[in-house]
């Protein structure tokens, strides 16, 4: 079968149904989604579950809507932004997090929870310090000014026997982090999960957002899916800048 007649997978079926989701703008039953999409009203229904499941999408009685559309704290299109993380979980199958910086704390505005998943402090509260996980070493590596606020306002609280807590060290790992590109946190927020996170950049060049990769320590192979973290932030930056 020529690939360009292929029909769409259930990955690419479920961009389709956020898509219309967020075309809509309120919400919307299967009958407009059937019309909206083309796809059978029992397949929109059985991706409808996965997607109210995973906290992408919600129901409003007998209609759907995109969970979340109220999130302003997400530069650009949310829908710019979820393909990427969707196909991040697909390649990884862990846990797929998204957060802004928020005062000296990462702030998460999207997780996708991988299957093998161990509890993260992170749970419930969806907010994290800057110094002691990927995603917010990524954001102090490559923004200035949270930089010297953490320098100046900030303490490095043990919070597990792994977390960085002298400042000289975490610098050097924060020039490396601006070097390389990617950050790592190795159960130093939490014991038994380490995370692999890329920066993504606005519009102006500025990093707004980090990625992130998070799994069970004792599992997770960090270099096998860091090139896909990575991939993934250039991609979600290039769609904020589009």
């Amino acid at each position: 079968m020529d690939t360009s007649q292929r029909l769409p997978g259930s990955l690419e079926k479920g961009i389709m149904l956020l898509a219309a989701l967020g075309e809509a703008g309120r919400p919307a039953g299967l009958v407009e989604l059937t019309g909206m999409t083309g796809l059978p009203k029992s397949t929109i229904h059985r991706l409808l579950a996965v997607l109210c499941t995973r906290g992408l999408a919600k129901r409003v009685g007998t209609n759907y809507v995109l969970a979340g559309a109220d999130r302003g704290r997400i530069p650009g299109s949310r829908l710019a932004v979820l393909p990427y993380l969707l196909r991040l979980y697909e390649s990884t199958h862990e846990t797929v997090n998204l957060a802004i910086p928020h005062g000296l704390e990462t702030r998460y505005v999207e997780r996708l929870y991988g299957l093998n998943r161990v509890r993260s402090r992170s749970d419930g509260v969806d907010r994290a310090p800057l110094y002691c996980t990927a995603m917010g070493k990524v954001l102090l590596a490559f923004d200035r000014r949270l930089h010297d606020d953490l320098r100046r306002d900030g303490t490095l609280l043990p919070l597990t026997p792994r977390t960085v807590t002298r400042r000289a060290l975490l610098e050097h790992e924060l020039r490396l982090i601006g070097r390389q590109g990617v950050a790592y946190a190795l159960e130093e927020f939490t014991e038994g999960v380490s995370c692999v996170a890329a920066p993504v950049f606005g519009p102006d060049g500025r990093v707004c957002m980090a990625v992130s990769v998070a799994g069970r320590a004792a599992s997770i192979s960090l270099p096998l899916v860091t090139d896909g973290v990575r991939s993934a932030a250039r991609a979600i930056t290039t769609a904020l800048s589009g």
